[in-house]
């Protein structure tokens, strides 16, 4: 079976501004695949050149095995679903959800039928009716996606669909998302700033910086083994020190820094001598005790929220650390002014090449 999408030395420019470089990607059929990044990193402009309304500068995007270059966006199998759903007001859910087969010439009945299908799928069989401005900006999410899927596409894109959603409604779509997705097994190319929503929803998530791609992979993957300092600091949060690499062996490495000896995981195998960042999560900062990575600092700010508590420190350097604590050490919680030790096992750093910028 060929693959779903297909992006083959992808570059899209502006003039002297290069927006997105290089962009090799393959998406599987019925893949939950999403572009996670900050604005202006380029994965917008990706979605749109994968859906013809932006045309590669160079390089070729493959949708079922087919080259689409010459091909419009009202030709190719997607659908694309925008940020603000662009419904229409002045008519009813169920005229929304058929007005893509309308315009394709489909019989009255046969849309109707089709219609009345997508309804259920979406959870809202009873509300055919009614206007959009009836909805909740949760059911107008649906009723958005049940459009988009009447015309049947091969590929579903969605760009930053949840964005105006409150937090609380924002998390209720995600489950919503991924559940629709499932159920019509078609491929999802999702279009995020909010790694908790490429986290939880995602097969497959491509990490973008600047226009290019630094990383694919699963959300464990990109979490717990980035392999550059960006992906390391964008996704999740992290705490990363600057120093210089004394010993290297056996895939771990010692770090010389400003707050004393850190030891932690060596995957790309740097040299003695390099400079490095070891990156260290702040769950798996420990008090007290011996770790072989230890360090001190004075408790700056103690934010408890239940299950865990966030605590920020101020290490010799000036540098802040944070460090995030489970409800088993509600009793010995650090206040602020404590002189506070820290430490990680060498398995819970990660050392990465320095970048030349930073």
């Amino acid at each position: 079976m060929a693959a779903a999408v297909e992006l083959e030395g992808v570059n899209v420019t502006f003039g002297d501004f290069v927006a997105v470089r290089d962009a090799n990607l393959t998406i599987e059929p019925g893949e939950f695949f999403s572009f996670l990044g900050p604005s202006g990193c380029g994965k917008t402009t990706l979605l749109r050149t994968i859906s013809a309304f932006i045309e590669p500068t160079r390089g070729t995007v493959r949708i079922g095995g087919r080259d689409m270059k010459g091909i419009g966006p009202n030709k190719r199998p997607t659908a694309l679903i925008f940020q603000n759903l662009a419904l229409f007001p002045m008519m009813t859910v169920a005229e929304n959800i058929g007005y893509g087969l309308r315009v394709r010439g489909v019989p009255r009945h046969e849309r109707d039928e089709k219609v009345k299908n997508l309804l259920i799928q979406i959870a809202l069989p009873e509300h055919g009716h009614k206007l959009v401005s009836e909805l909740s900006g949760g059911q107008r999410q649906r009723v958005a996606i049940a459009r988009a899927l009447a015309v049947e596409p091969s590929v579903l894109l969605l760009d930053e669909p949840l964005s105006a959603l409150d937090l609380k409604l924002r998390q209720h779509m995600r489950a919503e998302l991924r559940a629709i997705q499932k159920r019509v097994g078609i491929t999802f190319i999702y279009i995020t700033h909010d790694q908790g929503e490429a986290l939880t929803m995602s097969d497959r998530i491509a990490v973008m910086n600047a226009g290019v791609i630094e990383q694919v992979g699963n959300g464990r993957s990109v979490y717990a083994e980035p392999r550059t300092p960006f992906v390391a600091s964008f996704v999740g949060e992290n705490n990363a020190i600057r120093g210089r690499i004394t010993q290297a062996a056996n895939g771990t490495a010692t770090l010389d820094t400003p707050i004393g000896p850190l030891t932690g995981r060596n995957p790309v195998g740097l040299p003695a001598g390099d400079e490095a960042l070891i990156f260290v999560r702040p769950e798996a900062l420990k008090l007290g005790g011996d770790p072989p990575s230890g360090f001190e600092g004075e408790a700056l700010d103690v934010t408890y929220e239940g299950s865990i508590t966030h605590v920020t420190m101020r290490v010799r350097t000036g540098q802040k650390i944070t460090l995030s604590l489970g409800g088993g050490a509600a009793g010995i919680l650090p206040q602020p002014g404590d002189m506070l030790k820290v430490g990680f096992e060498p398995q819970d750093g990660l050392l990465l090449a320095r970048p030349e910028r930073s």
